[in-house]
C-alpha cells in the first residue's frame, strides 16, 4: 500500500552483522538504546525497527533503533537519526520472520507495477514481541521510503 509518513526522530546504532547473529545483534543494541533513553528519562514513541542498507544476508548494514517523540542527542555508539518522511510503499507481514522474504517480493512487485521507486533502505518495525507471542502470529510493518 501507498503510505505517507512524517518524519520520525531516532535513536540507532549502526552496525553490521550476518543475519543468523541477528537476534542477539538486536537484542544487545535495543538493550543498550534503552538503557541511554532511561538515564535521560525518555520512551520511545513507538515499536523497535531496523532499516536494513542492503541485503546481503551475511554482512548486513543495519540501523537498530527506535522512535522517538522529539529530536535527542546521541552519545557514544547510540546515534540520533530520522526515518524519512514523504511517500513510503508498505504492507504488514503477519507470521515467521523465516517467511518475511515472501511480503519483500510481494512489495517489490506492487511497486513494480504501481511504476515506484524505493529509496534504497528498508524498514521493518515489529509490533509485537516474539519472546510471548507465537511465531504464526508476529506482526512485521515493512516499508520503503519512495523516490
Amino acid at each position: 500500500e501507498l503510505r505517507e509518513r512524517q518524519s520520525q526522530p531516532t535513536l540507532v546504532i549502526r552496525t553490521r552483522s550476518a543475519v543468523q547473529d541477528m537476534p542477539q545483534v538486536l537484542g544487545q543494541a535495543w538493550g543498550a538504546i534503552m538503557h541511554y533513553a532511561g538515564q535521560k528519562g525518555l520512551q520511545p514513541s513507538g515499536p523497535p525497527f531496523v532499516a536494513y542498507h542492503n541485503m546481503d544476508m551475511q554482512d548486513l548494514d543495519l540501523e537498530i533503533g527506535f522512535p522517538f517523540a522529539k529530536k535527542l542527542d546521541g552519545a557514544g555508539e547510540v546515534l540520533a537519526g530520522e526515518i524519512p518522511g514523504g511517500k513510503a510503499a508498505g504492507c504488514l507481514h503477519v507470521g515467521p520472520y523465516d517467511q518475511l522474504r515472501a511480503a519483500y517480493k510481494a512489495l517489490g512487485k506492487w511497486m513494480e507495477a504501481n511504476g515506484y521507486t524505493p529509496a534504497g533502505v528498508a524498514y521493518e518495525s515489529y509490533l509485537n514481541d516474539p519472546q510471548t507471542t507465537p511465531p504464526e502470529a508476529l506482526q512485521t510493518d515493512i516499508f520503503f521510503p519512495l523516490l
